[in-house]
């Protein structure tokens, strides 16, 4: 009896070894079949290899300055920009293993002993989704769903692409695409932006702290927000750090200390409207485009076949210093700010009626505010609509809640309610700026500050506008006569009312220009002298000598596309021509008579690294060394004795009133400076392009319409509204050294036949000239 029962159970048991064993080969044979099927893509698509190996993230175009800062980007929904695990700091790799997945080095993409403790514990005591898992979902399987099922699912394709990845890539490029590819909110999409908007810095320059707060955004970025729920972020912050410590990254005293430490947030939001270099970035935006049109992108399977400057990642290596177009930029605003402030008391309601507008009729000023109305974002919106004429006009005089430009504001903008037309005509009151700087050797443009604040005001008046140049055209009319006709900034002619008959140089009637106070001093000037004061005679009678067609040709061969009548009138700058152009056109005398047109963009490579475009100079030679080298000497009289002196005074005591007027006056600059200050008709523009050996920089001041300026010339003129932004500019430009603009003073050529010394006598230089020639042909 007892054998029979002993048999039994022996059956049973063996039964039982047999069932475990069926059943644990089953459970295996299943989760293998499972995780087969899944591979096959049973259960929904899966990455084919090429997939794996080129992974498509969408990548914002980055655009580098010349001293390799990040200026801004292009993006859509993806502000990304990767970051090899070379530029990663350890303390964040360290953060990010301490907290996520701290057996990373340990495992080929399934963390076993976390995934049991998973099971075991519900998820009660953590999860265990391995970084190279979290990838896989950012990359190829999305969010998770709330299907019981279809979560399974999920996760089963996740760790079977987790595991290709770690046979693709090794672990460090893991961590960096897992970094890279990551959601932190406001346009931080991937470590690089995060850090810069959160930060203000590269992520290798992140501290062990910042690194902490973006490690515990991974867990929920929206969760965890430290602009909306700091308290919670600061919460999280501390328990990676914890992390850390357990894992000993860091001590138990760092944790403490670490952990006692407020979250220094520096907010940088990225946009296509805020940030550095607003205008420029929108005029390259436009160039890229324009390129794109012309070079199409290779051809590869299943990929667009033209380039997108929001998706491709492009990185556009620019001319641009970036420290320069910030010291361009405050003294934009420095000066402008402080000029607005004067325009406006000099132009409330009782001082002018027609406010902002001066000496205008009544239907002249509708004409105006009607023509800008149809022009305006609300009136092509609501065309768009299908509104009618008159459902539009009626929009324009409802009361409307508004956010507007307020140079005062700390923001500079505050919010009001008024009727969109008034807020048309209050725009109109504020004047308008443009400036751009270049290197004339080279052409590249350093600083470009297209308006006084791009969210507002997005007309870019560096290249988009063109305005009447003043004076500042007055040197092309000079440079002709000395080239064609040999003439030296010496020679002598005399200020007294001069007339061009009736057709000639194809003028119909006959032009007698006046100078500006309407005054002739019936005095002899030297061209030196007469260019320095913008004596308009003594220019009438150099055109008249030269006629209007070399001059013509000669700011052609400049650079400057406009029409230009060939007419003397031209010379007094009555033409229109853009900042950008003039200052190309100057940059050829700073550079010995070559003419090089300016640029912008020095290279282009796509997200691999490999040269898409590589710029190519273009010069030109228009005027020989001696002629180029005498126009600068005739400039430079405009800084020692002309509209341009201002910039050497020492002391506000040598003009009380420039103190009450130019900004940051005196500038006390000692070094050589060629320039030309320029006002137009009724102050409705004022210029001012100043050159230093290496530099040239140029300044428009004025309204949006031209009715819109300063009743007198004494704040209306270029030296008052041009100038000081120029002397600003450079001013920080030589506080920092390692810009190296220069400071001593224009090359001579060796060879000067044009008379430059005015102070010393013709023979004397005639005979000094004589004896380096008879020098020249002795051997020594």
């Amino acid at each position: 009896m007892a054998k029979k029962k002993a048999k039994k159970q022996t059956r049973t048991f063996k039964l039982f070894i047999k069932a475990f064993w069926i059943l644990f080969a089953t459970g295996v044979f299943s989760v293998a079949l499972v995780f087969l099927l899944a591979s096959w893509g049973v259960f929904g698509e899966m990455p084919t290899f090429e997939r794996l190996e080129n992974p498509q993230t969408n990548l914002a175009t980055e655009i580098i300055s010349s001293d390799g800062k990040t200026l801004g980007k292009f993006f859509l929904d993806d502000n990304r920009t990767d970051v090899p695990y070379s530029d990663l700091p350890q303390n964040l790799v360290q953060a990010l293993i301490a907290t996520e997945d701290a057996r990373y080095f340990e495992h080929s993409g399934i963390d076993a002993r976390g995934t049991l403790r998973a099971v075991i514990f519900l998820g009660q005591r953590g999860g265990a989704s391995t970084i190279s898992q979290q990838l896989a979902r950012q990359l190829f399987v999305g969010v998770r769903s709330k299907n019981l099922v279809e979560a399974v699912l999920q996760k089963v394709k996740e760790w079977v692409i987790a595991t290709r990845l770690e046979r693709n890539y090794t672990k460090e490029e893991i961590i960096s695409m897992y970094l890279n590819i990551y959601d932190f909110n406001y346009n931080a999409d991937g470590i690089r932006s995060a850090a810069r908007i959160y930060f203000g810095k590269e992520p290798r320059d992140l501290k062990i702290e910042e690194s902490a707060m973006l490690v515990g955004m991974l867990k929920n970025s929206s969760l965890y927000n430290p602009i909306r729920r700091e308290e919670l972020t600061l919460e999280r912050r501390n328990t990676v750090l914890a992390q850390m410590a357990k894992y000993d990254y860091i001590t138990d005293a760092e944790r403490d200390s670490l952990t006692g430490l407020k979250m220094d947030i520096n907010f940088n939001p990225e946009n296509h409207r805020e940030g550095l270099a607003t205008y420029f970035r929108m005029y390259l935006q436009r160039w890229l485009k324009e390129w794109i049109s012309k070079n199409p992108k290779p051809a590869r399977e299943g990929e667009r076949d033209t380039w997108n400057i929001y998706l491709d990642g492009l990185k556009v290596y620019t001319t641009i210093d970036s420290r320069m177009q910030g010291h361009a930029e405050r003294a934009v605003q420095e000066h402008m700010k402080r000029l607005q402030q004067e325009f406006f008391v000099q132009n409330t309601p009782d001082r002018n009626p027609t406010t902002p507008f001066t000496d205008l009729e009544s239907e002249e000023i509708r004409t105006i505010m009607d023509r800008a109305m149809k022009n305006s974002a609300r009136w092509r919106a609501m065309s768009r609509e299908g509104k009618s004429e008159e459902d539009i006009r009626a929009s324009f005089n409802r009361q409307t809640e508004m956010t507007v430009f307020d140079w005062n504001a700390p923001t500079m903008e505050k919010d009001t309610v008024m009727p969109p037309l008034d807020s048309v005509r209050y725009y109109k009151t504020f004047l308008r700026a443009a400036m751009m700087s270049m290197e004339p050797q080279t052409g590249h443009v350093k600083a470009w500050v297209g308006g006084i604040n791009y969210r507002h005001f997005q007309y870019d008046n560096v290249i988009q506008g063109a305005r009447q140049a003043g004076s500042t055209f007055k040197p092309f009319i000079y440079a002709a006569a000395i080239d064609q006709l040999r003439r030296s900034p010496c020679d002598n002619l005399p200020d007294t009312q001069y007339c061009i008959e009736a057709n000639k140089h194809g003028n119909p009637e006959p032009w007698c220009p006046k100078n500006s106070n309407g005054k002739y001093t019936g005095r002899s000037y030297t061209l030196k002298d007469a260019l320095a004061n913008s004596v308009n005679t003594v220019t009438a009678q150099l055109i008249d000598e030269v006629g209007p067609r070399p001059v013509v040709s000669i700011v052609k061969n400049l650079g400057l596309t406009g029409e230009i009548l060939e007419v003397p009138s031209i010379a007094l700058g009555t033409p229109d021509f853009n900042v950008y152009e003039m200052v190309g056109a100057y940059g050829a005398f700073a550079n010995q008579g070559v003419y090089v047109k300016p640029v912008m963009v020095t290279r282009i490579e796509d997200r691999n690294g490999t040269v898409l475009y590589e710029y190519t100079p273009e010069t030109k030679d228009v005027l020989s060394r001696d002629v180029a080298y005498a126009m600068v000497d005739l400039l430079k009289g405009v800084t020692e004795g002309g509209s341009g002196m201002r910039l050497r005074h020492t002391s506000a005591a040598e003009n009380t009133v420039y103190k009450e007027i130019i900004t940051g006056y005196p500038y006390e600059f000692t070094n050589a400076i060629a320039g030309k200050t320029g006002t137009t008709q009724n102050q409705s523009d004022g210029w001012f392009i100043g050159m230093v050996p290496n530099l040239v920089t140029g300044v428009w001041v004025g309204g949006e319409d031209r009715a819109t300026h300063f009743k007198n010339i004494l704040y209306g003129q270029g030296a008052s509204m041009a100038l000081p932004i120029w002397a600003l500019y450079m001013k920080e430009n030589y506080a920092d050294p390692e810009l190296d603009v220069s400071l001593e003073d224009f090359e001579q050529p060796e060879e000067m036949t044009i008379r430059v010394d005015c102070d010393k006598p013709v023979e004397e230089e005639e005979e000094n000239q004589e004896l380096e020639d008879d020098l020249e042909g002795l051997d020594f």
